[in-house]
């Protein structure tokens, strides 16, 4: 099935100007939601993935079930004050503000290989936050692997280096 066609377009949304990608009804759809955490656990099959980090909450939701396919572990990464032991933390800018997302500071060890998934990629700045909050640790970011990418807003240019795989791509607004 064409996964595209599940996603709903809400314009204005956050704030005027900007076109949502709303991705509820295809996570609604079983069969959906079944072929699109298939189709990107595939692209990493055979690939030594020690866990998954997600943020929350889309990030969990695909970050979790991809995990369980591969048969990995799954590092949440939270809004401050949400995660109840020590943390890293660190903040960044979005396409329509800012933010900070914090990890425990012994979800990464040093060496560990680490999936960074989530439901979409806008500019980068939430999956660099990511990234940085792993190779802080002493991990590994062995690759980006989003359901949504919107390639109008050139995320791979700061995820420059690094592999990303997106399944679904928007490449104007």
């Amino acid at each position: 099935m064409d996964l595209k066609e599940k996603i709903r377009n809400i314009p204005d949304f956050p704030k005027k100007g900007i076109v949502f990608r709303d991705i509820t009804p295809l996570i609604r759809d079983g069969a959906a939601l079944r072929q699109a955490v298939d189709e990107m656990a595939k692209k990493y099959d055979g690939i030594k993935i020690d866990a998954i980090l997600g943020a929350e909450a889309r990030g969990f939701m695909f970050g979790a079930a991809i995990a369980y396919k591969l048969g990995c572990g799954f590092i949440p990464v939270r809004k401050p004050g949400k995660l109840p032991y020590k943390t890293y933390k660190v903040s960044y800018d979005l396409e329509y503000g800012s933010n900070t997302v914090e990890m425990h500071t012994d979800a990464v060890k040093p060496g560990d290989n680490i999936l960074i998934v989530d439901d979409l990629v806008a500019t980068g700045g939430t999956a660099m936050a990511q990234a940085k909050l792993i190779e802080d640790c002493g991990g590994k970011v062995c690759g980006f692997c989003f359901l949504v990418e919107l390639e109008f807003l050139n995320p791979r240019k700061l995820l420059e280096g690094y592999d990303v795989f997106s399944l679904i791509k928007y490449d104007s607004e």
